[in-house]
């Protein structure tokens, strides 16, 4: 997965498999309402659960909640055009979006004033073991 923020994902064996069979996956476009019952006539043997965890983890992804503009066209498991995103459904892309980076953004803030924390720290100590420490 190649979002523009690291993230430490499983890999999932389905969802590698969907990207390289279908080039709906693998553009990261808006999928049609419902493909997960395409998907599961298309590709028998699935277990609901495995099809549910990749379908979350796809359309959770950075790249394809972008994809996710008003009246952008949604796509068939074929690639055939079936329909539109909507206002609301852009909505609520850009919202996950904003609190995804808000929340990376916070994340690395605190682990920069946690850096600077520990600098000062053994700044600290050297200054202590200077004095103490005479050469």
């Amino acid at each position: 997965m190649t979002d523009s923020a690291p993230q430490t994902r499983r890999r999932n064996p389905l969802l590698e498999r969907l990207h390289k069979e279908f080039s709906v996956f693998r553009d990261h476009l808006p999928l049609a309402i419902g493909i997960h019952k395409t998907l599961t006539e298309r590709v028998p043997g699935l277990a609901k659960a495995q099809v549910w965890t990749a379908m979350q983890q796809h359309t959770g992804s950075t790249r394809y909640l972008k994809a996710l503009v008003e009246n952008a066209p949604r796509y068939d498991i074929d690639g055939n055009a079936v329909g539109t995103v909507t206002a609301e459904q852009q909505a609520v892309a850009a919202k996950t979006l904003r609190e995804r980076l808000k929340k990376a953004a916070e994340k690395r803030k605190a682990e920069l004033e946690k850096q600077q924390e520990e600098q000062q720290r053994q700044q600290k100590l050297q200054q202590l073991a200077d004095k103490f420490n005479p050469r």
